[in-house]
């Protein structure tokens, strides 16, 4: 099976402090990745490296056999943990702005996802409850016709509600001609969805498996297992 993402050997520190101590991941094209740890444990830094956003200082990161640069950043999308939408803009405006910027941007799915999710493309940025907020970012984020797509926490602090309409337009959106990392501590919500995981502390990689082989080895759900390994 071809390899989307390889790391080897991740190591990056901020000032003094280790956030990735020796990462190792081989993700696999067609798969829908959970990357699953405490806070502090990686998980965010790692993504950012993988976005092209932060560079580690030591090891080596492939994308599609490419290291971290332009070609990488043309095929992945990133969905970060934080809202960066300007505040006066509507939803229009930040659709056509994904348009200009990214050439892989796909407008009409972006629409129908945005008529999905019940979200008026009028509405202002800054009157968005966190859930609608949530579901924008998602909906910009996979309208790109990219090869990776990481996404830091999507179900944060939304309600149930929300959680699984954002559960149900990954499922719906998702190709197999591309691979999803996924980190998120909701794992019981959404661990239906992943083919493979990866528990992540202090940096590395403690636990990794196809999802369903840990299930039947474990005898536990992934969830479970989670709060084994992180107890």
């Amino acid at each position: 099976m071809e390899s989307i993402l390889v790391s080897k050997n991740l190591k990056k520190a901020y000032s003094g402090k280790i956030a990735l101590n020796g990462l190792d991941m081989d993700i696999k094209l067609g798969r829908i990745v959970g990357l699953l740890g405490p806070n502090g444990s990686g998980k965010t830094t790692f993504m950012k490296i993988a976005a092209g956003l932060l560079r580690p200082q030591v090891g080596e990161l492939l994308i599609d056999g490419s290291k971290v640069g332009l070609y990488t950043k043309s095929i992945v999308s990133y969905l970060p943990d934080k809202d960066y939408l300007y505040k006066w803009m509507k939803i229009d405006d930040a659709v056509n702005f994904y348009e200009d910027f990214y050439k892989d941007f796909d407008k009409k799915k972006a629409y129908e996802l945005l008529d999905f999710m019940k979200l008026d493309r009028g509405s202002k940025i800054n009157s968005l409850s966190k859930g609608m907020m949530e579901k924008l970012n998602l909906t910009l984020t996979i309208s790109r016709k990219a090869k990776l797509y990481i996404l830091d926490e999507p179900l944060g602090g939304v309600d149930p509600t929300t959680r699984e309409k954002i559960i149900d337009t990954i499922i719906q959106s998702f190709r197999e001609d591309s691979s999803m990392i996924i980190s998120t501590h909701q794992v019981s919500a959404i661990e239906r969805l992943f083919d493979d995981v990866y528990f992540i502390s202090e940096g590395k990689i403690v636990l990794e498996g196809d999802a369903e082989e840990l299930r039947n080895e474990r005898n536990m759900s992934i969830d479970e297992l989670f709060r084994e390994v992180f107890k």
